[in-house]
């Protein structure tokens, strides 16, 4: 590189630092000296525990500014319309997502987000996730085999962690899945969805960004020589037919591989984080496996791995009885929607018992509802029963230690005995 390429490339990262470091302060202004409950989500107290959080900013009303100048809302009702409503969504109407951080159809609107979620949906269908059970119950079972050998284990890097990354591998066609790297990989990239906080972090970001793109791009050299019945070898074979840009192949597949697998492992570590803190329902559940599903779907409406989402208005508008104009984002609080008194009974207290759970928005909802639920709650299923039926008497053997991030929420380490 030359003496001017070098001066140029400092003083690039330069500004990136500034940039960064400017805007971690600001936020930390607002969440420590102005006190805003909205910034205080972004930072050690919403990392900790942000559902008193949730409770000050339901308070004020259906809507809080944030410092930002945005809105935010923990509003069950006002969450589920702004969801629902094609006249909002995840970019500004006519425009496409910012280059820098690609998620595919996560972040597009229609027709784009139609057409890319319509290419991989037939791999959830119901009829593929009931053939994947009985490959999700032996993989637990071996999983659980090895943690039982070795006595106290980890809960996250023995059974949450490898069983998503095992099965969502083996849907797209990744061969030898390295479970330690892609561990690191998506917690990287899950911590960075709600921005990136040091040069040290987008390091890390970029390194999992740049192993990932490697595998995929090898991996689908293979499948155009040789195409297998996998995930990948479809998704080659539609961009042969001209159903998705070869552009748009690597994303995809980077966020079905990333969103395969971290919302079960941190749904499965808050299941049995919550369990393990309510003694009580554990025994409910042990006395019963069979209710292992209604413990998921406990947890996903009490302490569910999404906190949070946005969405933008494509027209004047009134929500709520609030006047929003055309292009005012909002960030919808999803675990502050599925704690709403008015929607859930006693809505602090897990209760595998509930009837009124099945209104939570854990998984979104509307056209972006998340496409990988059915795999997510079956693997979760299982992975609880199966605690419950074979380790009884499970128990801590240690503190947890959370991941460091607040957009995504889960036990980065959850030390178990049974």
């Amino acid at each position: 590189m030359s003496t001017r390429g070098r001066v140029a490339q400092v003083r690039a990262v330069t500004r990136f630092a500034y940039g960064l470091y400017a805007e971690q302060v600001r936020g930390a202004y607002h969440a420590y000296v102005r006190r805003s409950p909205f910034a205080r989500l972004r930072f050690a107290p919403g990392r900790e525990d942000p559902y008193p959080i949730y409770e000050q900013i339901r308070e004020q009303g259906p809507f809080v500014e944030t410092p930002l100048g945005n809105l935010a809302t923990v509003d069950h009702a006002v969450c589920s319309e702004l969801l629902r409503s094609r006249r909002w969504g995840v970019q500004p109407e006519g425009e496409d997502p910012p280059p820098d951080f690609d998620l595919s159809f996560l972040d597009r609107n229609p027709p784009d987000h139609t057409r890319l979620r319509r290419l991989v949906a037939p791999a959830f269908s119901p009829r593929r996730i009931g053939e994947l059970r009985v490959r999700v119950e032996k993989t637990v079972d071996g999983l659980l085999d090895e943690a039982l050998d070795a006595g106290d284990f980890d809960l996250v890097s023995a059974l949450a962690a490898p069983l998503p990354i095992a099965v969502i591998c083996d849907l797209l066609g990744i061969p030898d899945a390295d479970t330690a790297a892609f561990s690191r990989y998506g917690a990287a990239i899950g911590s960075a969805l709600a921005g990136v906080r040091s040069l040290a972090h987008a390091r890390e970001v970029m390194a999992a960004n740049a192993a990932i793109e490697r595998m995929f791009l090898d991996l689908f050299e293979a499948r155009r020589r040789e195409p297998v019945d996998d995930l990948v070898s479809e998704l080659v074979a539609a961009e042969a037919a001209g159903s998705i840009a070869t552009e748009e192949l690597l994303p995809l597949c980077g966020l079905l591989l990333i969103a395969g697998f971290e919302t079960t492992v941190n749904l499965v570590g808050n299941a049995v984080n919550a369990l393990l803190d309510h003694p009580d329902q554990w025994a409910a559940l042990v006395a019963d496996p069979g209710r292992a599903g209604a413990a998921v779907q406990e947890t996903l409406r009490w302490d569910p791995p999404v906190q949070r989402t946005i969405r933008v208005s494509f027209d004047d508008t009134e929500v709520a009885g609030t006047a929003l104009a055309r292009g005012r984002w909002v960030n919808v609080l999803l675990g502050g929607a599925n704690r709403d008194p008015a929607v859930f009974a006693d809505p602090a207290t897990f209760d595998l018992a509930r009837t009124d759970g099945a209104e939570h928005l854990a998984f979104s909802s509307g056209i972006h509802h998340c496409v990988g639920r059915p795999l997510a709650e079956l693997e979760a299923t299982v992975a609880v029963r199966r605690l419950a039926e074979r380790l009884p008497g499970l128990r801590r053997a240690g503190a947890v230690r959370r991941r460091n991030a607040t957009l995504i929420r889960g036990p980065l380490v959850l030390p178990v005995a049974g």
